[in-house]
């Protein structure tokens, strides 16, 4: 804790100038392009370093007020250095966690950060063919009754055909079922969760979507649709064999969230796309339930996993409870009405989309889920 003190009395920040002589950076440029402009600035690289230092620190346990003051005036004083404030990373990218602890080093101890996302927004005409092309075809494969067939287990025939989604289903099926040692029931979560998050980023969403937002008529379907992401590891706590314990307060489940680069983002993320309002149409804010559904899906395979909340409903929820939340019951409550009380949420999506969305008279083919469509 020391060494925090130590190293700003060599540099002091208040005597750094990092604003000076570099060029104003566009609102796409990506945070590790923007850290390594720092770390060539002599002074730049030193407050970074710091924060970095900060930041580690504070991943293990609080920090003493006098550290915690330093680091707070490093993170002022990096606020002249404007590619760090206004750099943004790429969704599934390689390097994704890389860049997302770049952008989270920047803004140190805000942990109630979450209106604005850390990832590249998407131009509005790419979202639109967002909203055109993919949930057009998504829904065409997965709401076209087809001789009464479960359509939730017509979706999982289809991802069988296409190999890229077949094998990356097998894989984290496989990661999510199997026993984390021979005498223990559990499963290794960690690897259920990146095995989740490597589906949803590489196969495409005609096939990924369709399964996760398949429309049911029976619980039988509903329980296979609930099924998908393997909730007994996935977000499930199993205490022995096959005994479940009590869900976690939701407050500490966004406690342990925010400690996580990855989940934080991803969260922060789902808040900025999924927000509602009674004034727009498609019941988001931002117009687009296409991007709220990317940012949904974005969540699975972190510590806020949300699922459907039985095998015959289409409402979805954290797995968490507020009891025990005491004068914080307010906030706690918040954290589930994201969910269940949010009219830009997919649990509302099929019935809106089907009625924005119709199709030729004649269906054709869906083997690869694709369908031509048009407005009326």
């Amino acid at each position: 804790r020391q060494a925090a003190g130590i190293w700003l009395s060599l540099y002091r920040v208040g005597s750094l100038n990092v604003a000076s002589s570099l060029p104003p950076a566009s609102a796409s440029l990506d945070c590790l392009v923007a850290e390594q402009g720092c770390v060539q600035e002599q002074s730049c690289m030193v407050i970074y370093r710091l924060l970095e230092y900060c930041a580690a620190e504070e991943a293990v346990s609080p920090l003493g007020s006098d550290a915690r003051m330093e680091c707070l005036e490093a993170q002022h004083s990096l606020q002249h250095y404007r590619p760090l404030q206004v750099c943004k990373c790429q969704r599934g990218s390689r390097r994704e966690e890389h860049c997302l602890r770049v952008y989270w080093t920047v803004r140190f101890a805000a942990y109630d950060e979450y209106d604005v996302s850390p990832y590249e927004e998407l131009k509005l005409n790419l979202v639109r063919n967002l909203e055109m092309s993919h949930m057009a075809s998504i829904m065409a494969a997965s709401s076209l009754s087809v001789d009464g067939q479960n359509q939730c287990l017509k979706a999982a025939q289809d991802c069988g055909l296409y190999e890229k989604c077949g094998s990356l289903r097998s894989e984290y099926v496989v990661a999510c079922t199997k026993r984390a040692t021979v005498s223990d029931n559990s499963c290794n979560r960690q690897k259920c969760h990146k095995a989740l998050r490597r589906f949803l980023e590489r196969v495409p969403e005609e096939y990924s979507f369709a399964l996760l937002f398949c429309p049911c008529s029976d619980t039988l379907c509903g329980e296979r649709r609930r099924k998908t992401i393997v909730p007994s590891c996935s977000y499930e706590e199993s205490a022995r064999g096959e005994e479940k314990v009590g869900k976690p307060n939701c407050l500490s489940l966004q406690n342990y969230c925010s400690r996580d680069e990855l989940c934080r983002s991803r969260f922060a993320d789902f808040q900025h796309n999924c927000q509602p309002s009674p004034l727009s149409a498609s019941g988001c804010m931002r117009e687009s339930r296409a991007m709220c559904l990317k940012a949904y899906a974005g969540l699975i395979g972190t510590i806020m996993t949300p699922n459907y909340v039985s095998n015959s409903s289409t409402e979805v929820s954290q797995w968490c409870t507020c009891e025990g939340s005491g004068n914080e019951l307010q906030g706690c409550q918040r954290i589930l009405n994201m969910f269940s009380t949010n009219t830009c949420l997919p649990n509302n999506l099929s019935a809106d989309l089907l009625l924005l969305i119709t199709c030729n008279s004649k269906i054709i083919s869906v083997i690869l889920s694709f369908c031509v469509c048009v407005l009326k």
